[in-house]
Protein backbone atom coordinates (compact mmCIF):
# COMPACT_ATOMS: atom_id res chain seq x y z
CA UNK A 1 0.00 0.00 0.00
CA UNK A 2 1.64 3.40 -1.19
CA UNK A 3 0.67 6.91 0.27
CA UNK A 4 1.98 9.63 -1.53
CA UNK A 5 2.59 13.02 0.59
CA UNK A 6 2.48 16.55 -0.91
CA UNK A 7 5.11 17.90 0.97
CA UNK A 8 6.64 18.44 4.73
CA UNK A 9 9.18 20.27 5.71
CA UNK A 10 11.90 18.79 7.55
CA UNK A 11 11.62 16.26 9.84
CA UNK A 12 7.92 16.62 9.90
CA UNK A 13 7.23 14.38 7.76
CA UNK A 14 8.66 11.24 10.32
CA UNK A 15 5.40 12.32 12.08
CA UNK A 16 2.66 11.89 9.17
CA UNK A 17 4.62 8.41 8.47
CA UNK A 18 4.91 7.02 12.54
CA UNK A 19 1.29 8.19 12.47
CA UNK A 20 0.62 6.10 9.38
CA UNK A 21 2.09 3.24 10.72
CA UNK A 22 1.00 2.99 14.05
CA UNK A 23 -2.44 2.40 11.79
CA UNK A 24 -1.22 0.12 9.38
CA UNK A 25 2.25 -1.11 9.25
CA UNK A 26 3.01 -2.16 5.70
CA UNK A 27 2.50 1.60 4.44
CA UNK A 28 4.82 2.88 2.27
CA UNK A 29 5.21 6.93 2.72
CA UNK A 30 6.31 8.65 -0.80
CA UNK A 31 7.20 12.46 -0.49
CA UNK A 32 6.88 14.73 -3.25
CA UNK A 33 8.25 18.28 -2.46
CA UNK A 34 10.11 19.71 -4.78
CA UNK A 35 8.51 17.93 -7.69
CA UNK A 36 6.47 19.52 -11.09
CA UNK A 37 3.08 19.23 -11.06
CA UNK A 38 3.77 17.13 -14.03
CA UNK A 39 5.84 14.95 -12.09
CA UNK A 40 3.94 14.37 -9.07
CA UNK A 41 1.01 13.69 -11.02
CA UNK A 42 3.07 10.83 -12.38
CA UNK A 43 4.09 9.67 -8.95
CA UNK A 44 0.48 9.96 -7.68
CA UNK A 45 -0.42 7.59 -10.75
CA UNK A 46 1.43 4.50 -9.04
CA UNK A 47 0.22 5.37 -5.60
CA UNK A 48 -3.06 3.74 -3.51
CA UNK A 49 -3.61 7.28 -1.59
CA UNK A 50 -2.87 11.10 -0.86
CA UNK A 51 -2.59 13.18 2.06
CA UNK A 52 -2.12 16.53 1.68
CA UNK A 53 -0.46 17.88 4.40
CA UNK A 54 0.26 20.89 6.53
CA UNK A 55 2.87 23.77 5.62
CA UNK A 56 2.51 27.66 3.97
CA UNK A 57 -0.37 29.10 3.01
CA UNK A 58 -2.30 29.19 0.20
CA UNK A 59 -1.89 32.01 -1.85
CA UNK A 60 -5.14 34.05 -2.12
CA UNK A 61 -4.88 34.52 -5.16
CA UNK A 62 -6.22 31.15 -5.75
CA UNK A 63 -10.03 32.06 -4.27
CA UNK A 64 -9.70 35.88 -5.61
CA UNK A 65 -8.60 37.88 -2.66
CA UNK A 66 -4.93 39.00 -3.89
CA UNK A 67 -5.61 41.86 -1.17
CA UNK A 68 -4.29 39.70 1.74
CA UNK A 69 -1.28 38.34 -0.24
CA UNK A 70 0.53 40.48 2.65
CA UNK A 71 -0.89 38.55 5.38
CA UNK A 72 0.05 35.18 3.86
CA UNK A 73 3.39 33.23 3.54
CA UNK A 74 2.85 31.37 0.54
CA UNK A 75 4.46 28.67 -1.59
CA UNK A 76 2.89 29.01 -5.08
CA UNK A 77 5.03 26.30 -6.74
CA UNK A 78 3.43 23.99 -4.27
CA UNK A 79 -0.43 25.55 -4.93
CA UNK A 80 0.41 24.56 -8.13
CA UNK A 81 1.71 20.86 -7.56
CA UNK A 82 -1.36 20.14 -5.07
CA UNK A 83 -4.09 22.03 -7.12
CA UNK A 84 -2.78 19.09 -9.83
CA UNK A 85 -3.13 16.57 -7.35
CA UNK A 86 -6.17 17.07 -6.39
CA UNK A 87 -7.71 17.43 -9.98
CA UNK A 88 -5.78 13.71 -10.95
CA UNK A 89 -6.90 12.30 -7.62
CA UNK A 90 -10.63 12.87 -8.25
CA UNK A 91 -9.68 11.18 -12.10
CA UNK A 92 -8.19 8.85 -10.47
CA UNK A 93 -11.00 8.28 -7.96
CA UNK A 94 -7.96 7.93 -5.31
CA UNK A 95 -8.46 8.56 -1.64
CA UNK A 96 -8.12 11.67 -0.19
CA UNK A 97 -7.29 13.12 3.41
CA UNK A 98 -6.23 17.12 4.04
CA UNK A 99 -4.18 17.87 7.26
CA UNK A 100 -4.30 21.79 8.42
CA UNK A 101 -3.28 23.39 4.74
CA UNK A 102 -4.51 20.42 3.09
CA UNK A 103 -7.76 21.06 4.06
CA UNK A 104 -7.65 24.39 3.15
CA UNK A 105 -6.77 23.74 -0.88
CA UNK A 106 -8.87 21.27 -0.87
CA UNK A 107 -11.84 23.61 -0.47
CA UNK A 108 -10.14 26.47 -2.43
CA UNK A 109 -9.68 23.75 -5.08
CA UNK A 110 -13.25 23.07 -5.10
CA UNK A 111 -14.51 26.48 -5.30
CA UNK A 112 -14.43 27.76 -1.78
CA UNK A 113 -12.75 30.74 0.16
CA UNK A 114 -10.46 31.57 3.30
CA UNK A 115 -9.79 33.74 5.90
CA UNK A 116 -6.14 34.27 5.65
CA UNK A 117 -5.65 35.59 8.72
CA UNK A 118 -7.84 34.48 12.15
CA UNK A 119 -6.07 37.21 14.56
CA UNK A 120 -7.47 40.07 12.16
CA UNK A 121 -10.28 38.91 10.18
CA UNK A 122 -12.32 36.49 12.73
CA UNK A 123 -12.68 37.88 16.46
CA UNK A 124 -12.44 34.71 18.65
CA UNK A 125 -11.06 34.29 22.32
CA UNK A 126 -9.73 30.44 20.86
CA UNK A 127 -6.62 30.31 20.27
CA UNK A 128 -5.69 28.40 16.84
CA UNK A 129 -2.16 29.42 16.36
CA UNK A 130 1.02 27.47 17.61
CA UNK A 131 2.73 29.10 20.10
CA UNK A 132 5.43 31.38 17.98
CA UNK A 133 8.27 30.93 20.67
CA UNK A 134 7.80 27.67 22.73
CA UNK A 135 6.44 26.34 18.78
CA UNK A 136 3.57 24.52 21.46
CA UNK A 137 0.50 23.99 19.49
CA UNK A 138 -2.55 25.26 21.05
CA UNK A 139 -5.48 23.19 22.22
CA UNK A 140 -9.05 23.31 21.77
CA UNK A 141 -12.69 21.21 21.76
CA UNK A 142 -14.23 20.07 18.64
CA UNK A 143 -17.82 19.22 17.96
CA UNK A 144 -18.40 16.67 15.29
CA UNK A 145 -21.31 17.10 13.23
CA UNK A 146 -24.24 14.48 13.35
CA UNK A 147 -24.64 12.35 10.06
CA UNK A 148 -21.58 13.26 9.11
CA UNK A 149 -18.65 10.18 7.85
CA UNK A 150 -16.23 11.63 10.95
CA UNK A 151 -18.36 11.43 13.43
CA UNK A 152 -19.49 7.77 12.74
CA UNK A 153 -16.18 6.23 11.93
CA UNK A 154 -14.46 8.11 15.24
CA UNK A 155 -17.53 7.04 17.73
CA UNK A 156 -17.70 10.05 19.66
CA UNK A 157 -19.70 13.66 19.30
CA UNK A 158 -16.70 15.66 20.69
CA UNK A 159 -13.02 16.07 21.44
CA UNK A 160 -10.07 18.25 22.12
CA UNK A 161 -7.74 18.73 19.04
CA UNK A 162 -4.31 20.53 18.34
CA UNK A 163 -4.15 23.44 16.40
CA UNK A 164 -1.42 25.49 14.55
CA UNK A 165 -3.11 27.48 11.88
CA UNK A 166 -3.77 31.10 11.42
CA UNK A 167 -6.01 30.58 8.19
CA UNK A 168 -9.79 28.28 8.14
CA UNK A 169 -12.55 27.97 5.81
CA UNK A 170 -14.24 31.01 5.12
CA UNK A 171 -16.82 30.19 2.38
CA UNK A 172 -17.51 26.19 2.11
CA UNK A 173 -17.34 24.98 -1.40
CA UNK A 174 -20.80 23.98 -2.54
CA UNK A 175 -19.57 20.22 -2.83
CA UNK A 176 -18.71 19.88 0.80
CA UNK A 177 -20.33 19.61 4.08
CA UNK A 178 -18.66 20.93 7.66
CA UNK A 179 -18.37 17.76 9.64
CA UNK A 180 -16.81 19.25 12.87
CA UNK A 181 -16.49 22.76 14.26
CA UNK A 182 -15.33 24.94 17.04
CA UNK A 183 -17.57 26.92 19.36
CA UNK A 184 -16.30 29.81 17.66
CA UNK A 185 -18.00 28.94 14.48
CA UNK A 186 -14.82 27.75 12.88
CA UNK A 187 -15.37 24.97 10.30
CA UNK A 188 -12.76 22.23 11.78
CA UNK A 189 -13.23 19.48 9.41
CA UNK A 190 -14.84 18.82 5.89
CA UNK A 191 -16.20 16.11 3.60
CA UNK A 192 -18.14 15.54 0.49
CA UNK A 193 -22.02 16.95 1.11
CA UNK A 194 -23.48 13.80 -0.36
CA UNK A 195 -20.93 10.70 0.11
CA UNK A 196 -23.38 8.70 1.83
CA UNK A 197 -25.11 8.60 -1.11
CA UNK A 198 -21.75 7.14 -3.53
CA UNK A 199 -20.51 8.24 -6.36
CA UNK A 200 -17.64 9.72 -5.29
CA UNK A 201 -13.75 8.99 -4.35
CA UNK A 202 -13.23 9.46 -0.52
CA UNK A 203 -12.33 12.53 1.03
CA UNK A 204 -11.93 14.30 4.33
CA UNK A 205 -10.36 16.68 5.98
CA UNK A 206 -9.56 18.13 9.19
CA UNK A 207 -7.89 21.37 10.37
CA UNK A 208 -5.93 19.91 13.11
CA UNK A 209 -2.91 17.69 12.87
CA UNK A 210 -3.54 14.05 13.94
CA UNK A 211 0.08 12.94 13.21
CA UNK A 212 0.48 15.15 16.35
CA UNK A 213 -1.54 13.68 18.91
CA UNK A 214 -0.95 11.21 21.32
CA UNK A 215 -2.38 7.87 19.25
CA UNK A 216 -4.76 7.35 22.24
CA UNK A 217 -6.78 10.31 21.63
CA UNK A 218 -9.63 9.43 19.25
CA UNK A 219 -9.02 12.65 17.03
CA UNK A 220 -5.84 11.05 16.36
CA UNK A 221 -5.62 7.37 15.24
CA UNK A 222 -9.13 6.41 13.74
CA UNK A 223 -8.63 9.33 11.13
CA UNK A 224 -5.56 7.11 9.89
CA UNK A 225 -7.02 4.04 10.11
CA UNK A 226 -10.46 4.57 8.05
CA UNK A 227 -8.47 6.52 5.69
CA UNK A 228 -6.24 3.27 5.11
CA UNK A 229 -9.30 1.43 4.90
CA UNK A 230 -10.49 3.26 1.94
CA UNK A 231 -6.92 3.17 0.40
CA UNK A 232 -7.08 -0.71 0.61
CA UNK A 233 -10.56 -0.83 -1.04
CA UNK A 234 -9.33 1.47 -3.31
CA UNK A 235 -6.04 -0.86 -4.03
CA UNK A 236 -7.99 -3.76 -4.85
CA UNK A 237 -11.72 -2.85 -5.99
CA UNK A 238 -10.78 0.07 -8.46
CA UNK A 239 -7.07 0.28 -9.06
CA UNK A 240 -6.93 -3.51 -9.85
CA UNK A 241 -9.68 -3.12 -12.33
CA UNK A 242 -8.16 -0.91 -14.34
Amino acid sequence: MKIVISKSEGANVDNYINWLKAAREDVEVVELGGLTPDDAVEALKHADGLLLSGGADVDPVEYERESMRSLCKMDPARDAMELALIHASRELRMPVLGICRGMQILNVAYGGTLIADIPSQYPTTIEHRQDAETKIDATHGVELQPGTILRRFMGVFEGTVNSAHHQCVDQLADVFTASAQSSDGIIEALEWGDASLGGKPFLYAVQWHPERLPHDNPMSLPIAQHFLLEVDAYRVLVKSAR
